[in-house]
């Protein structure tokens, strides 16, 4: 096994399926059985889910919202994502647990680093919503945030494509996939493989970013045991 902690970033967008909006059935089934493969073959897992499938905090702001206002509205959505695909994982035979950055008792714990890391310890899958629990921050630098304290090996960032190319591939035929490459040569390039916030801190505390296909079924299983899929982002 390769990695033995991790924490999976997953889009609101991805939840929703081709629709891109709401919550697809199908599609958390899916991620949670991917997401039980993982934890009974051993790695402890912690998610923190996006909110863009219900509401996007900027997207707000431009149709008038203000941005502390809208921003908050974000952070529920990620709670109800966080929720809904939490009772998945449930079904699919594995402990799961919600843990919000603001207190939301009785709809979940109040987010504890010490007790999140207890729970994934013990076999469950922590689901780390609220965002940082602040506005002006995006879910990435959530996900970058709680990967580093939590002590991931890596933080895996589950899209729609199977890794980071030097182009957009949906637009280029001939855009290139990167295997592995450098914190600063994805900074230097403009590759956005999260945004700047998520970005520094992953690279500031040595935290490998792994950009794979969630889509893809045995991809995640296969990167947690060591499998070259994806792309690797990582210190020299």
């Amino acid at each position: 096994m390769k990695y033995g902690r991790i924490l999976l970033k997953l889009s609101g967008e991805a939840l929703a399926g081709a629709s891109g909006k709401g919550l697809d059935e199908n599609q958390l089934t899916v991620y949670a059985r991917q997401i039980a493969q993982v934890v009974r073959g051993g790695t402890q897992v912690a998610i923190v889910v996006g909110g863009g499938n219900i509401f996007r905090g900027l997207a707000g702001v431009s149709s008038g919202f203000e941005r502390v206002r809208g921003d908050q509205m974000g952070m529920l959505a990620t709670v109800i994502n966080s929720i809904g695909l939490s009772l998945y994982i449930k079904a699919a035979g594995v402990p799961a647990e919600v843990f919000s950055s603001i207190k939301m008792e009785p709809m979940c714990k109040y987010y504890v680093r010490d007790e999140a890391v207890k729970f994934m310890e013990a076999g469950g899958v922590a689901l780390i919503a609220g965002g940082t629990g602040n506005p002006f921050f995006s879910t990435d630098s959530a996900s970058a945030l709680r990967a580093c304290e939590i002590g991931a090996d890596a933080l895996l960032k589950g899209t729609k494509v199977d890794g980071v190319y030097d182009s957009d591939p949906m637009k280029n035929p001939n855009a290139q996939k990167y295997g592995w490459l450098s914190y600063d040569k994805a900074l230097a390039d403009n590759l956005k493989v999260m945004d700047a916030t998520a970005f520094t801190l992953c690279r500031e505390n040595n935290m490998p970013i792994v950009v794979f296909n969630m889509n893809q079924e045995g991809t995640l299983e296969g990167i947690v045991a060591g499998e070259n899929l994806g792309t690797v982002v990582c210190n020299e």
